[in-house]
Order: C-alpha cells, then sequence, then structure tokens
C-alpha cells in the first residue's frame, strides 16, 4: 500500500522521541519532516536533542534528519508532509493556533496536545471506542475552510487506564464513578534523574489532570449531533491524580455503580469480549486483545504488566463487590505507548482506514 509522509511537531520532546522509535520501521508512515522550537530550528536531529529520554535507542536514520521551526516553516512542512502528528511543549493558546495553522496549510493534524479536547467539532478518540466521532471531521472542515486540513487528538493519558474499563459496562448504566490514579513520572516528560522530588515520596497534584479525568470521559462517551460532539453529561465520575515515583504505566482505583447491577462474571465476560474497530480493521498498533483481566491478587502491576502486547493494551484485574459503590477495580496502562504517541499512531492508523488522510 501507499505510504503516508509525516511530520512530527515536537520532535525533541519525550512523546516526539517515542513518535520516532514507533515510526522507524512502520508500515503506513515514513517520516519526512522533524519540527520543534526556534532553538532547535536548522540543527540535525541528533544535535538538537538536549537528551535521549528512551531505553531503546535513538534511530539512526532520523539522527542527521535537519530540525524544521515548528512556527516559522508551516508551509515548508506541510508541503512535505500528507499529515502530521503533534506533541510540542507550549501554552495552550500558542498550541491551540499552531495546530489550526497547520489544518488550514491542508496538512491534518493528529494531536497529543489537551489545547483542542474541549473544541465541539474536534474528535477526541480512543480508537476501540468512539471511531464513530470521526464524523464530526466533516463539520470542523467546514468551520476552518479546508478541504484535507483537520485536527484529531487522543485524549489524557491517564484516561486509558480506566475509561476502556467503563466504557464495554454502559450497557449497565454507569451511575457514578470514582477514580484515584497513579500516575507514571514520565507523564511529566521525566525520568529519576530529572525528577529527584519524587524520590522516596508521592505528590498529591498534578496540574489540571483531575478536572481531564473528570470531564474528558464525557465527551468520548458523547454523541456526534448537528456537527459537534455533546458530551454526556449524565456521567459522573470524581477523580484524585497523584504523581508515583514509577518510570512507565498509570496505575487506577476505580471504583464505580450502576443502574442495573451487573454480575462479576457478566463484567469479565464483557471485558473479554471487548473489541473495536482497530481489532476489526487489523491495524498495525492495535493490540490483539484489548483488555487483559489478572486473577492475581498483587496484578496489574506496572513493572510486570504495562508493556503487555507492545504497550497498547490495557490491564484489569482485582474485580470485587464494594460496599459504598458497586464494584471496585484495578487498571493499567502505558503512559507514552497506549496513552500517548502510540494511542496517536492507532488513531492515525484508523484515520487512513477510514479515509481521512
Amino acid at each position: 500500500m501507499k505510504k503516508y509522509k509525516v511530520a512530527v511537531i515536537g520532535a525533541t520532546g519525550m512523546v516526539g522521541q517515542r513518535f520516532l522509535t514507533l515510526l522507524e520501521n512502520h508500515p503506513y508512515f515514513e517520516v519526512s519532516a522533524l519540527a520543534a522550537s526556534s532553538s532547535s530550528a536548522g540543527k540535525n536531529y541528533k544535535d538538537a536533542i538536549r537528551k535521549w529520554h528512551l531505553q531503546t535507542p535513538m534511530p539512526e536514520k532520523f539522527a542527521e534528519m535537519k530540525v524544521f521551526d515548528a512556527a516559522a516553516d508551516i508551509g515548508k512542512i506541510a508541503q512535505s508532509a500528507d499529515f502530521c502528528f503533534c506533541a510540542v511543549n507550549m501554552k495552550k493558546d500558542e498550541i491551540k493556533a499552531l495546530e489550526e495553522a497547520y489544518a488550514k496549510a491542508e496538512c491534518p493534524v493528529v494531536s497529543n496536545n489537551s489545547a483542542h479536547r474541549d473544541t465541539p467539532d474536534v474528535p477526541m478518540i480512543i480508537p476501540e471506542i468512539n471511531a464513530e466521532h470521526l464524523d464530526v471531521i466533516a463539520s470542523q472542515r467546514k468551520r476552518l475552510g479546508t478541504k484535507r486540513g483537520f485536527i484529531a487528538v487522543k485524549s489524557n493519558c491517564s484516561l486509558q487506564s480506566y475509561v476502556p474499563l467503563l466504557y464495554p459496562l454502559k450497557k449497565y448504566g454507569i451511575k457514578s464513578v470514582a477514580v484515584t490514579t497513579y500516575q507514571a513520572i514520565s507523564g511529566a516528560g521525566k525520568t529519576f534523574e530529572t525528577m529527584s522530588e519524587i524520590t522516596d515520596n508521592i505528590i498529591p497534584y498534578i496540574g489540571g489532570e483531575e478536572e481531564k479525568s473528570q470531564n474528558e470521559p464525557k465527551k468520548i462517551f458523547g454523541k456526534v449531533e448537528d456537527g459537534k460532539i455533546v458530551p454526556c453529561n449524565g456521567l459522573k465520575i470524581t477523580a484524585q491524580c497523584l504523581r508515583v515515583p514509577v518510570s512507565d504505566g498509570h496505575t487506577a482505583a476505580c471504583f464505580v455503580s450502576f443502574d442495573k447491577k451487573p454480575s462479576k462474571e457478566e463484567i469479565l465476560k464483557a471485558w473479554k469480549e471487548f473489541s473495536g474497530e482497530p481489532q476489526k480493521l487489523r491495524l498495525p498498533s492495535a493490540p490483539e486483545q484489548f483488555i487483559h483481566y489478572f486473577t492475581e491478587d498483587d496484578r496489574p502491576q506496572a513493572r510486570l504488566d504495562r508493556n503487555l502486547e507492545n504497550g497498547m493494551a490495557v490491564s484489569a484485574g482485582r474485580l470485587r463487590a464494594d460496599e459504598i459503590f458497586d464494584y471496585k477495580f484495578i487498571g493499567l496502562s502505558h503512559n507514552t505507548l497506549r496513552g500517548a504517541a502510540g494511542g496517536a499512531v492507532l488513531l492515525a492508523e484508523l484515520l487512513c482506514a477510514k479515509g481521512y488522510l
């Protein structure tokens, strides 16, 4: 099949680095341009990198590529790429403007950033869950005045550890959810070398995370109506988010009540049988089994289970009845794979399969 040319905007950061490791030998995509801030522009990629954050080595094929200025070279980048991945570290308003500029230059944007997640005509996709939300792209193109250009985003990384476990249960009427997420330091773009304050410590606050954890699922569970995504405001979620001394892997302790309480066996069956468009279409990055349930009392564990199915599966365990809620369980997902770059690559694969690119 045709290989799509792709630009990586924000290529020098941790998520940008993860994009390049995933795209090195991708069957659909070929990296045609790298972009970052003006301080990196004009340098070879290997010289623009302040620190390589991943255990996977830097792919040699990108080392000598020239880095473009993400803001100043939009025209050049758009001409060289069929679409772009965006993972930049800028202010929210600046990211919004940058992504719209790429879209208006007829370069579709698959974004890892949060800036457009609350824009009503921008689909926020977990590919197995709400692929039908891509329908809103037609309305977004009308607003932007584009033929090809649009913006599609993935949801917050921590959502992947519990929303995929809630979604197969929506037929039982999810009444209320309480969740606490225990989030890895790579979610802040840090390693143990660069985040000394996390040693022997838990930090009980991550700016903006609790609001995202409570609001973004409502959009994911929503419906496309009149050219926009209408959130499911009947879904009640309260969240707390903690930073913990773990390199990769976000864990969630989740409590849920239902209108029609299912049995434990029904929940386990729903998880085991659940799959979505990526599995149906056999997309390259899709896990064969989306949700894996562990029967051991001490699983899932970040160190043992985060890399399940190349880091693209979601793990669950400790499902049991609760005296206040109906049930409680533990969820786990890899935050820079399923939760960030890997989830965006899977979204781009879905967009290709559906004809949007």
